[in-house]
């Protein structure tokens, strides 16, 4: 059964999204995701805007069954998710693409966490369990490195240190034209867009975000674009390709941010999460540093494109 719920007066001008999760009890993670999929409706009409505001006396309603109870996420052993470090405490995977993190609307089975269960069952426990083991996410079509903790002492340090900007992570990517700095830092908020719930854009409400990118490499053929390597300050959802969209310079590939041009075709957007560093999250004596070549679909288009030149300095 769903839920309709008439807000009361206490609650007039509150934010639906948090209205939902008050009447719910879900957390604010899983009320996003309700809204993305248009499962929440005011007044007969679908909200797609968690931060739009409601009136006493509007009816919301949440097309969902709250009564079954969250789903337990069942292990999934033939989903093959590379894992190129493993200790007791911390996993490193090298995600390919077209892999989803963990479940969410649209993707109930066949994500990396449900292949990491039947292997390590213990990080069932870790963290949130709808998404267990996972401090940061990669996009589906992002390959690359990412951290999953194995361990409750592991996730939460690690949640720490990437609030307290700890942990490098650099990614590469192909962008068209070609930037007039070598070198430089986007600081720009990013939140979610008012029209486009699922699309990121630069605002002024948004949370603070900040790119720094190196030019590694130019092309002039068939179109201007560079090889550019981003490191990340925060980690804000699709922050790469916000931030060099808003620069100019989106991601080759990149259909949701101006980044597809019939000049340069590509089987996926040209984005890899290519080098990871940081002090080990329980051993802190430990520094490990990992590093994952552009995969073979990704780097036979750099290899097609020519007029090529390194950046000097």
């Amino acid at each position: 059964m769903g839920v309709v719920e008439t807000v009361p007066g206490p609650l007039d001008g509150e934010r639906i999204d948090r209205v939902v999760a008050m009447v719910t009890g879900a957390s604010r993670t899983q009320v996003t995701e309700w809204l993305s999929a248009g499962l929440v409706r005011r007044n007969g009409t679908v909200a797609t805007t968690r931060s739009a505001r409601v009136a006493e006396g509007d009816v919301v309603e949440v097309d969902v069954d709250l009564d079954a109870g969250p789903v337990a996420l069942v292990p999934e052993p033939d989903v093959v998710v590379p894992v190129i470090y493993e200790d007791d405490d911390l996993l490193v995977i090298d995600k390919p693409a077209g892999l989803v993190v963990h479940p969410g609307a649209g993707n109930a089975t066949g994500t990396m966490v449900q292949g990491l269960l039947a292997r390590y069952p213990e990080i069932a426990g870790v963290g949130d369990p709808e998404r267990p083991g996972v401090v940061h996410r990669l996009d589906k079509d992002t390959s690359g490195l990412m951290m999953v903790a194995r361990s409750q002492a592991a996730y939460t340090e690690l949640v720490a240190m990437l609030a307290h900007h700890e942990i490098e992570r650099c990614y590469l990517t192909l962008v068209w034209g070609i930037p007039d700095s070598a070198s430089g830092m986007v600081d720009a908020p990013i939140g979610r867009s008012a029209r486009e719930p699922t699309r990121m854009v630069v605002s002024a409400q948004g949370k603070e975000a900040r790119t720094r990118y190196d030019v590694v490499q130019t092309f002039t053929d068939p179109a201007p674009c560079a090889l550019v390597e981003c490191r990340l300050e925060t980690g804000r959802t699709h922050q790469i390709r916000v931030h060099m969209s808003a620069i100019g310079h989106p991601v080759v590939g990149d259909d949701r941010y101006r980044g597809v041009k019939p000049a340069i075709p590509t089987p996926r957007m040209v984005l890899h999460s290519a080098a990871l560093s940081l002090d080990h999250p329980v051993r802190n004596d430990e520094h490990l540093s990992f590093e994952s070549p552009l995969p073979p679909d990704l780097a036979a288009v750099v290899d097609g494109l020519s007029g090529s030149r390194p950046t000097a300095g």
